[in-house]
């Protein structure tokens, strides 16, 4: 599986409003891009979060290897600087965004996201993503009502 190759077309979506979608989503791509250890998705982490920022990386970071893990296609994202999503951007918007409160919908999302049906253990890493934000003052599920 290749989450991160540099992608510039396929950008149909804008990003998502609100602080706790676009911190994601920028995290997302820097993990995707240089790899979950990556500085600045860590220090962006510790500037949202202050001193509570390891949970909601530790995560991130879990979430990330574990679509690496079981995709069985490439995930399309776009550069950190991209003021638009890739349709698997958005895809995974959307099912981290219903993860908590719709659980089968987000799973039919993840496995379309991962081209499988071996989408459990992704969903349940989308569901500690979305508490530990939710939990943390920077919800995530403002972007499954647009």
């Amino acid at each position: 599986m290749a989450i991160g190759e540099p992608v510039f077309l396929d950008q149909p979506r804008p990003i998502p409003g609100g602080y706790g979608n676009r911190l994601f989503l920028y995290v997302m791509r820097r993990m995707a891009m240089a790899g979950v250890d990556d500085a600045h998705a860590a220090n962006a982490m510790l500037g949202a979060f202050g001193r509570s920022y390891r949970r909601p990386l530790v995560l991130m970071r879990a979430m990330m290897l574990e679509l690496a893990r079981t995709s069985s296609r490439k995930i399309l994202i776009a550069p950190c600087c991209c003021s638009r999503m890739t349709t698997d951007e958005a895809l995974m918007m959307k099912a981290i965004g219903t993860a908590r409160r719709s659980p089968r919908t987000a799973y039919d999302d993840v496995a379309s996201l991962l081209g499988n049906d071996h989408a459990l253990g992704a969903l349940t890493c989308l569901q500690a993503v979305a508490q530990a934000h939710s939990d943390l003052g920077r919800p995530l599920d403002l972007y499954a009502a647009g």
